[in-house]
């Protein structure tokens, strides 16, 4: 079960599932808040795109739902696990998004200086997670950039409303300070949603 793909290589997650074992190669971790319509996702976490869980986690408190798919393996997650957005079709991951409005979805890129990159089809809820970011001096792109998200399959675009926001961080946004002041300014438009 340790077979390797090529990125974006898997057609569904039932392919990834066939190749790779829950519990040793991954796991998935769900925290469901019934009286939330806002659900926040790391569809590559863990070791797959390090930090995005924890910025997943932080998002959500407990106030959101969360959603977590992490690489547990201890080399080569991103090649082996990596099941690109457009067709991250994970079960339970689809079942929590059929009760949510509101989808974020966190995900990692290489970069050294911290940027934001924001895509995905709901656009007056991208407009206004870019502009709270950008409060923060934190270089923020609407636009581009490779990371559209704007697939209707994309695992963001999958909730209730069918249309969701993105957000691509660097390595220099995941690991650097300036992520805290990012995730309360998150917060705080998700708050007065």
């Amino acid at each position: 079960m340790t077979t390797q793909r090529a990125d974006g290589a898997y057609a569904s997650y039932a392919e990834l599932a066939r190749r790779h074992l829950e519990g040793a190669d991954f796991q998935v971790r769900i925290a469901h808040r019934p009286e939330s319509g806002i659900a926040i996702l790391a569809p590559h976490g863990g070791a797959i795109e390090e930090g995005t869980s924890e910025v997943a986690q932080a998002l959500a408190g407990v106030e959101f739902n969360l959603y977590l798919f992490e690489g547990l393996r201890a080399a080569g997650n991103y090649a082996a696990l990596h099941l690109t957005s457009h067709r991250f079709d994970e079960p339970r991951c689809l079942e929590l998004l059929a009760g949510c409005d509101h989808v974020i979805a966190i995900h990692g890129c290489r970069g050294d200086a911290p940027q934001a990159l924001l895509g995905g089809l709901d656009t007056a809820l991208k407009e206004r997670i870019g502009a709270a970011i950008a409060t923060t001096a934190i270089d923020v792109r609407m636009s581009g950039h490779q990371y559209r998200a704007v697939h209707p399959h994309n695992i963001c675009n999958r909730g209730r409303r069918r249309a969701g926001v993105q957000i691509e961080l660097t390595t220099a946004l995941r690991f650097g300070q300036a992520h805290a002041a990012m995730v309360s300014t998150i917060r705080s438009v998700l708050l007065a949603l």
